[in-house]
């Protein structure tokens, strides 16, 4: 048997058998080392020595020590007496044995044959859990991710295989269904501008148009090409930051935090906006390209889903990164939903921005959470928490 069921029933029904057989040496031995001094004792007890005197004519002993007799009795009565105990004492004590051997033969036979029919139940009962996790693993596919083993019983090694096995099947399909979301998403967002590029060419520049309408139709083209290139460096960002580091190296992220404030002034400045630095030190272990765009895109939300007027604070210390903005007001509900690639909340972009900063925070083992602001002030506070080395 190659099987782990067959190799389980050796492996218990031959501990089963090696108990048994120590048992009924243990037994024997026991029973053999006192059986003859009972045996004796008995007989000895039951025919009294002088009753041998008149029954049989024995022969004359030979001078040889006479166990002592309570009583007077006569040496040649005694020497018979003696003679007649230890021969039935030996042959009750080999007819008594015999037996006690074929019988602890017997039922050891018929105790080896339940222990092997026992173990094999055993084994089937505690390898079931296996193979029903083997017998739902086959099954799987894309269509039936939804089903789980659901092992009921106490807790032990295999209930928590199979708990293991349910949670990871329940974050394959969650995985697998934003997959497809997302997938649906970005075919969406991207064939929108290609029908936008069409239309522009079939229609704008039908017949002979004049310059100035051929100058509008390469404006609107370049529009949609510009929009087209941050879609697709969205969705490129994306998915090399979900596949995780290849290496990483020590980077300020409060010097990142500079850098992005720096660079998003000038349009923070058309929109009316003020943004605020408190860029304590702060060092993690990561990817310096992709923690810069984790930081720009968290500034740039910041900026953009905001009002005239309004501010976004930027900063960084020991505990991670925080942004927060004013603006409209967030409800609960719907910030889960900010962190959905192609998730449009009224503002500009493609709806990538909070999806990959949370895939970047993911790669370096941080995580990415939003909170509502109250009002008056609106907005919201986005945190980044990395693990502390």
């Amino acid at each position: 048997m190659t099987s782990e069921r067959g190799r389980l029933t050796a492996l218990y029904g031959g501990l089963l058998v090696v108990a048994g057989v120590l048992l009924t040496g243990v037994v024997y031995l026991l029973v053999r080392q006192g059986l003859y001094s009972s045996i004796s004792t008995a007989v000895t007890t039951a025919v009294p020595g002088r009753s041998f005197d008149a029954a049989v004519p024995w022969p004359q002993p030979s001078s040889s020590a006479v166990p002592a007799s309570p009583g007077p009795v006569p040496p040649d009565a005694a020497v018979r007496a003696y003679r007649v105990t230890r021969e039935l004492s030996d042959a009750a004590e080999e007819a008594a044995l015999g037996r006690l051997l074929t019988v602890s033969l017997t039922a050891l036979g018929m105790y080896a044959m339940a222990s092997v029919a026992l173990a094999w139940w055993v084994a089937g009962r505690v390898l079931r859990p296996v193979a029903v996790i083997t017998e739902t693993a086959r099954r799987l596919s894309g269509e039936n991710l939804h089903e789980r083993i659901g092992l009921t019983g106490p807790p032990g090694e295999l209930k928590r295989l199979a708990d293991t096995f349910d949670g990871m099947m329940e974050r394959m399909e969650r995985l697998v269904s934003a997959q497809q979301r997302f997938a649906a998403n970005a075919a969406h967002e991207l064939r929108t501008p290609v029908a936008v590029q069409r239309a522009a060419a079939e229609i704008g520049l039908a017949g002979q148009p004049d310059p100035e309408r051929v100058a509008r139709i390469r404006t609107k083209l370049l529009a949609v090409a510009e929009d087209s290139e941050r879609i697709i460096d969205g969705l490129l960002l994306l998915a090399a930051s979900d596949q995780g580091l290849e290496r990483r190296e020590p980077v300020r992220v409060d010097e990142v935090a500079r850098t992005a404030a720096e660079a998003l002034a000038a349009e923070a400045a058309r929109r009316g906006v003020t943004v605020e630095t408190a860029a304590w030190p702060l060092t993690v272990a990561g990817d310096a390209v992709l923690l810069d765009r984790l930081v720009h895109n968290l500034v740039a939300n910041a900026v953009r889903h905001n009002r005239p007027g309004g501010r976004v604070r930027l900063r960084t210390g020991p505990s991670g990164v925080e942004v927060s903005n004013t603006g409209p007001e967030v409800a609960p509900d719907a910030v889960p939903l900010l962190f959905e690639p192609f998730h449009h909340s009224g503002g500009e972009g493609a709806g990538l921005g909070l999806s990959i900063v949370e895939s970047i925070a993911h790669a370096h083992g941080a995580t990415a959470t939003a909170t509502p602001n109250p009002p008056p002030s609106g907005g919201l506070t986005v945190r980044i928490r990395f693990e502390k080395p």
